[in-house]
């Protein structure tokens, strides 16, 4: 079977790097041949961090390259499509792009609230069902969790399929030591687009440095200060990731509680706790579903709770053991590119043949 896959960034981009990317080998040789046509390469991706935005032109050349990969859909059996293949187009005339070639629309973000959400009422008037209208002419649609499965059922997706994002468990080797024999070091990974979460942590931060002395490590966020905090802002890459995070003592994820959020699938969570690390978080989303409180990690619902279950975790290692061991099991039984990827084979498969919804055992809900 042959496979056009309209990734939305190239291997920099987070997202396309964990939906698509990572399972290309898996997928070929289970005899799944795909074709990769990112809409934002990696050039212009990296231009827009270092920049702040896109240049009018990338995006303009952006648009023309996509067009020019659907218009060869018809070499494919399936295409699968990362959140949308045509951004702010009409939803007709890119399903008019599509036509002919069954399709996969796979969501990771709750990118249908840039349109129903968006502050402009002629733009939640016109396109406020866009993705809907995308997801129901779907033949699948893998959701990255429930939030977004439960909008892809409501707007009428014949098959639907919870997909968390994964890791390959070869790249991330298990913590070996829990005790600290250094200052000890709190770790955030992420972009320059959602450091900004980060950010709103500075307070809690700062009142957790009068405690204790520790580094907060950034990864990828750019270069960052907060007042009274010692911070470590090291550059992202995908061969130094694991090794950045295993080195440390436990890994945060702060997220606001709005729609949006309710849409981001735990990523950073299953990254730390592959490593082994404990872990606190926002009870926002996915983070729901993929930290345990108590058992691998704790929620955070308050600045007074961020400065002080963070404390609590670095001044016990054995509690750190405890969470972080945890943790671990946890994503190789549920978050795990090697219990994942042949699920992800056998969907697109069917996907890319003539089964019809009413025939298979397809719609089901996933970890919760």
């Amino acid at each position: 079977m042959r496979v056009l896959v309209l990734a939305r960034y190239g291997q920099q981009g987070a997202s396309s790097r964990v939906r698509s990317f990572q399972y290309l080998s898996t997928l070929a040789a289970s005899g799944i041949k795909c074709e990769v046509s990112p809409l934002v390469d990696d050039p212009i991706l990296l231009k827009k961090y270092r920049l702040g935005g896109y240049l009018p032109l990338d995006v303009l050349f952006a648009y023309a390259r996509r067009i020019v990969a659907m218009f060869e859909r018809g070499r494919f059996d399936l295409v699968w499509i990362e959140k949308e293949s045509l951004p702010w187009f009409p939803v007709w005339l890119e399903r008019l792009f599509l036509h002919g070639r069954p399709y996969v629309l796979d969501l990771d973000d709750a990118i249908f609230h840039n349109y129903d959400l968006h502050r402009v009422a002629a733009v939640r008037r016109l396109y406020g069902q866009r993705i809907d209208r995308l997801m129901a002419g779907a033949r699948l649609v893998l959701a990255g969790n429930r939030y977004l499965a439960d909008r892809a059922e409501a707007a009428g997706a014949p098959r639907v399929e919870v997909i968390p994002s994964v890791v390959d468990l070869a790249a991330y080797p298990l913590k070996a030591n829990y005790g600290v024999t250094r200052r000890p070091v709190i770790v955030w990974i992420g972009s320059p687009s959602t450091v900004q979460y980060l950010l709103e942590l500075a307070k809690p931060l700062r009142l957790l440095a009068g405690r204790r002395a520790f580094t907060l490590r950034v990864i990828g966020g750019g270069t960052i200060t907060m007042q009274g905090v010692d911070v470590e802002a090291i550059p992202w890459s995908v061969e130094t990731e694991a090794a950045a995070i295993g080195e440390c003592d436990v890994g945060i994820m702060p997220l606001r509680d709005t729609p949006w959020e309710q849409g981001k699938c735990a990523y950073k969570l299953i990254q730390y706790m592959a490593c082994g690390l404990p872990t606190v978080a926002s009870p926002v989303g996915a983070n729901r579903d993929v930290l345990v409180e108590g058992v691998t990690g704790f929620f955070a619902r308050t600045h007074s709770d961020w400065a002080e279950l963070v404390d609590l975790v670095l001044s016990d290692p054995s509690l750190r053991e405890r969470l972080g061991k945890a943790g671990r099991a946890r994503v190789e039984a549920n978050y795990s590119l090697q219990q994942v990827a042949p699920k992800l084979v056998s969907l697109l498969t069917q996907a890319g043949g003539h089964l019809q919804a009413t025939s298979s055992p397809f719609h089901s809900g996933g970890p919760r």
